[in-house]
Protein backbone atom coordinates (compact mmCIF):
# COMPACT_ATOMS: atom_id res chain seq x y z
CA UNK A 1 0.00 0.00 0.00
CA UNK A 2 1.51 3.24 -0.75
CA UNK A 3 2.17 6.16 1.66
CA UNK A 4 -0.52 8.81 2.11
CA UNK A 5 1.08 12.43 0.86
CA UNK A 6 1.98 14.52 4.10
CA UNK A 7 1.74 11.69 6.47
CA UNK A 8 5.54 11.59 7.75
CA UNK A 9 4.90 15.86 8.05
CA UNK A 10 1.52 15.09 10.18
CA UNK A 11 3.58 12.39 12.38
CA UNK A 12 6.29 15.44 12.97
CA UNK A 13 3.68 17.90 13.86
CA UNK A 14 1.55 15.68 16.14
CA UNK A 15 4.93 15.25 18.33
CA UNK A 16 5.50 19.10 18.59
CA UNK A 17 2.13 19.71 19.77
CA UNK A 18 2.41 17.15 22.42
CA UNK A 19 5.55 18.71 23.51
CA UNK A 20 4.59 22.21 23.27
CA UNK A 21 1.54 21.40 25.54
CA UNK A 22 3.48 20.20 28.25
CA UNK A 23 5.13 22.18 30.77
CA UNK A 24 8.67 22.29 30.65
CA UNK A 25 10.61 21.69 33.68
CA UNK A 26 14.24 23.29 34.59
CA UNK A 27 16.53 21.93 37.07
CA UNK A 28 18.02 24.93 38.86
CA UNK A 29 21.81 23.53 39.31
CA UNK A 30 23.77 24.33 41.44
CA UNK A 31 20.96 24.61 43.81
CA UNK A 32 19.39 21.38 42.75
CA UNK A 33 21.81 18.46 42.23
CA UNK A 34 20.85 16.53 39.49
CA UNK A 35 19.92 12.94 40.05
CA UNK A 36 22.74 10.94 38.44
CA UNK A 37 23.18 6.99 38.01
CA UNK A 38 25.71 5.42 40.35
CA UNK A 39 28.08 4.49 37.43
CA UNK A 40 28.01 7.63 35.59
CA UNK A 41 31.59 8.44 33.73
CA UNK A 42 31.99 11.52 35.88
CA UNK A 43 36.23 11.31 36.57
CA UNK A 44 38.32 8.72 37.11
CA UNK A 45 39.58 7.61 40.85
CA UNK A 46 43.15 5.44 41.41
CA UNK A 47 43.59 2.65 43.98
CA UNK A 48 47.01 2.87 44.26
CA UNK A 49 47.73 -0.54 46.14
CA UNK A 50 46.28 -2.72 43.10
CA UNK A 51 48.75 -0.81 40.66
CA UNK A 52 51.31 -3.42 39.63
CA UNK A 53 52.60 -0.27 36.68
CA UNK A 54 51.99 -2.86 33.98
CA UNK A 55 51.39 -0.10 32.03
CA UNK A 56 48.75 -1.53 29.81
CA UNK A 57 46.07 1.78 30.43
CA UNK A 58 48.73 3.85 28.83
CA UNK A 59 49.51 1.78 25.90
CA UNK A 60 45.61 0.96 25.19
CA UNK A 61 44.38 4.88 25.66
CA UNK A 62 43.23 6.38 22.12
CA UNK A 63 44.23 10.06 23.32
CA UNK A 64 47.91 9.04 25.00
CA UNK A 65 46.53 11.78 28.32
CA UNK A 66 47.67 8.92 30.76
CA UNK A 67 51.43 9.49 32.36
CA UNK A 68 52.78 7.01 34.05
CA UNK A 69 56.58 6.87 35.92
CA UNK A 70 58.33 4.36 38.11
CA UNK A 71 61.43 2.55 39.08
CA UNK A 72 62.57 -0.72 39.94
CA UNK A 73 63.49 -1.81 43.44
CA UNK A 74 64.83 -5.19 44.60
CA UNK A 75 63.37 -7.13 47.13
CA UNK A 76 65.44 -9.55 49.33
CA UNK A 77 64.82 -13.45 49.37
CA UNK A 78 62.18 -14.30 52.14
CA UNK A 79 63.65 -17.28 52.75
CA UNK A 80 67.56 -18.70 53.50
CA UNK A 81 69.29 -19.32 50.31
CA UNK A 82 66.35 -17.93 48.11
CA UNK A 83 66.86 -15.29 45.33
CA UNK A 84 66.37 -11.85 45.27
CA UNK A 85 63.11 -10.30 43.27
CA UNK A 86 62.79 -7.25 41.66
CA UNK A 87 59.39 -5.13 41.42
CA UNK A 88 58.02 -1.58 39.88
CA UNK A 89 57.46 0.66 42.00
CA UNK A 90 55.13 3.87 41.12
CA UNK A 91 56.33 7.35 41.06
CA UNK A 92 53.58 9.09 39.49
CA UNK A 93 50.52 7.89 37.73
CA UNK A 94 48.41 11.57 36.29
CA UNK A 95 45.63 11.53 33.79
CA UNK A 96 44.86 14.93 32.12
CA UNK A 97 41.26 15.33 31.33
CA UNK A 98 41.13 17.92 29.46
CA UNK A 99 42.47 15.39 26.74
CA UNK A 100 40.62 12.84 28.35
CA UNK A 101 37.44 11.37 25.82
CA UNK A 102 35.69 9.23 28.88
CA UNK A 103 36.01 6.25 26.53
CA UNK A 104 36.35 3.96 29.85
CA UNK A 105 39.31 1.69 28.07
CA UNK A 106 41.86 2.22 30.67
CA UNK A 107 39.64 0.80 33.48
CA UNK A 108 38.11 -2.00 31.07
CA UNK A 109 41.82 -3.44 30.24
CA UNK A 110 43.11 -2.82 34.00
CA UNK A 111 44.15 -6.47 34.83
CA UNK A 112 44.14 -5.51 38.33
CA UNK A 113 41.24 -3.17 39.54
CA UNK A 114 43.23 -0.26 39.94
CA UNK A 115 40.79 1.92 38.00
CA UNK A 116 37.40 2.69 38.96
CA UNK A 117 34.51 5.39 37.53
CA UNK A 118 33.09 8.01 39.76
CA UNK A 119 29.57 9.65 39.54
CA UNK A 120 31.72 13.41 40.34
CA UNK A 121 32.10 15.95 37.75
CA UNK A 122 32.22 19.22 39.42
CA UNK A 123 35.66 19.82 38.83
CA UNK A 124 36.22 22.32 36.62
CA UNK A 125 38.72 24.50 36.66
CA UNK A 126 40.11 27.65 35.09
CA UNK A 127 43.37 26.78 34.34
CA UNK A 128 43.59 24.13 31.70
CA UNK A 129 47.13 22.88 33.45
CA UNK A 130 44.61 22.17 36.26
CA UNK A 131 42.69 19.28 34.58
CA UNK A 132 45.98 17.25 34.66
CA UNK A 133 45.15 15.16 37.83
CA UNK A 134 48.51 13.65 40.20
CA UNK A 135 47.70 10.26 41.80
CA UNK A 136 47.00 11.89 45.18
CA UNK A 137 44.55 13.74 43.46
CA UNK A 138 42.62 10.69 42.12
CA UNK A 139 43.45 9.16 45.14
CA UNK A 140 41.03 11.30 46.72
CA UNK A 141 37.95 10.38 43.73
CA UNK A 142 38.68 6.76 45.52
CA UNK A 143 36.37 8.12 48.17
CA UNK A 144 33.32 9.25 45.80
CA UNK A 145 33.46 5.91 44.01
CA UNK A 146 29.62 4.03 44.67
CA UNK A 147 30.22 0.52 46.19
CA UNK A 148 29.30 -2.42 42.95
CA UNK A 149 26.24 -3.89 43.31
CA UNK A 150 25.52 -7.23 45.48
CA UNK A 151 26.31 -10.40 44.48
CA UNK A 152 23.76 -12.99 43.69
CA UNK A 153 22.61 -14.63 46.70
CA UNK A 154 24.08 -17.99 45.50
CA UNK A 155 26.80 -16.63 43.82
CA UNK A 156 30.08 -17.80 44.57
CA UNK A 157 32.18 -15.71 47.27
CA UNK A 158 34.73 -13.86 44.99
CA UNK A 159 38.34 -15.43 45.31
CA UNK A 160 40.05 -12.32 45.94
CA UNK A 161 38.08 -12.05 49.47
CA UNK A 162 38.75 -16.06 49.96
CA UNK A 163 42.76 -15.18 49.97
CA UNK A 164 42.43 -12.32 51.72
CA UNK A 165 40.43 -14.16 55.13
CA UNK A 166 42.94 -16.74 54.80
CA UNK A 167 45.21 -14.51 55.01
CA UNK A 168 44.19 -12.63 58.31
CA UNK A 169 43.41 -15.90 59.56
CA UNK A 170 46.87 -17.43 59.46
CA UNK A 171 48.17 -13.84 60.55
CA UNK A 172 45.84 -14.20 63.14
CA UNK A 173 46.77 -17.56 64.23
CA UNK A 174 50.48 -16.31 64.08
CA UNK A 175 50.12 -13.57 66.37
CA UNK A 176 47.95 -15.40 69.16
CA UNK A 177 49.65 -16.45 72.34
CA UNK A 178 50.73 -19.78 72.78
CA UNK A 179 48.45 -22.02 75.45
CA UNK A 180 49.42 -21.61 79.03
CA UNK A 181 50.96 -25.14 80.21
CA UNK A 182 49.34 -26.49 83.80
CA UNK A 183 51.10 -25.78 86.55
CA UNK A 184 53.42 -28.20 88.18
CA UNK A 185 51.84 -28.38 91.65
CA UNK A 186 48.42 -28.90 89.57
CA UNK A 187 50.33 -32.11 87.31
CA UNK A 188 51.46 -33.47 90.20
CA UNK A 189 47.73 -33.11 92.50
CA UNK A 190 46.32 -34.49 89.46
CA UNK A 191 48.82 -37.38 89.51
CA UNK A 192 47.90 -38.07 92.87
CA UNK A 193 44.24 -38.65 92.86
CA UNK A 194 43.17 -41.90 93.05
CA UNK A 195 41.42 -43.15 89.65
CA UNK A 196 38.12 -44.60 89.82
CA UNK A 197 36.90 -48.07 88.80
CA UNK A 198 35.30 -48.67 85.88
CA UNK A 199 32.74 -50.73 87.29
CA UNK A 200 31.71 -48.29 90.46
CA UNK A 201 29.43 -45.53 90.11
CA UNK A 202 29.98 -41.90 90.91
CA UNK A 203 28.12 -41.88 93.78
CA UNK A 204 30.14 -45.18 95.19
CA UNK A 205 33.31 -43.41 94.57
CA UNK A 206 32.88 -39.79 95.93
CA UNK A 207 30.43 -40.19 98.81
CA UNK A 208 31.64 -42.66 102.01
CA UNK A 209 28.70 -45.27 102.67
CA UNK A 210 27.22 -44.80 105.94
CA UNK A 211 28.70 -47.69 107.12
CA UNK A 212 32.25 -46.04 107.04
CA UNK A 213 31.29 -42.86 108.57
CA UNK A 214 29.13 -43.41 111.44
CA UNK A 215 29.93 -46.14 113.77
CA UNK A 216 27.02 -48.93 114.21
CA UNK A 217 25.19 -49.23 117.65
CA UNK A 218 26.96 -52.59 118.38
CA UNK A 219 29.56 -51.13 118.49
CA UNK A 220 29.25 -47.58 120.35
CA UNK A 221 26.66 -49.16 123.41
CA UNK A 222 27.33 -52.30 125.10
CA UNK A 223 24.56 -54.86 124.70
CA UNK A 224 22.57 -55.85 128.05
CA UNK A 225 24.22 -58.88 128.42
CA UNK A 226 27.67 -57.93 128.60
CA UNK A 227 27.07 -54.79 131.24
CA UNK A 228 24.87 -57.12 133.86
CA UNK A 229 25.77 -60.48 135.12
CA UNK A 230 23.67 -63.15 134.94
CA UNK A 231 20.82 -64.88 137.79
CA UNK A 232 23.31 -67.72 138.41
CA UNK A 233 26.36 -66.14 139.11
CA UNK A 234 25.50 -63.74 141.81
CA UNK A 235 24.83 -66.52 144.06
CA UNK A 236 27.72 -68.31 143.38
CA UNK A 237 29.58 -64.89 144.39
Amino acid sequence: MAPIPGSGLAKGLAVTLRTMTKKSVTAQYPDAQPDLPPRTRGVIGLFEENCTVCMLCARECPDWCIYIDSHKETVPAATPGGRERSRNVLDRFAIDFSLCMYCGICIEVCPFDALFWSPEFEYAETDIRDLTHERDKLREWMWTVPAPPALDPGAEEPKELVTARKTADKLAAQQAPPATEPHADEQARAAERPTRPQGDSKQQTDQPTPQTDQPTRQTDQPTRQTDQPKPGQEGRE
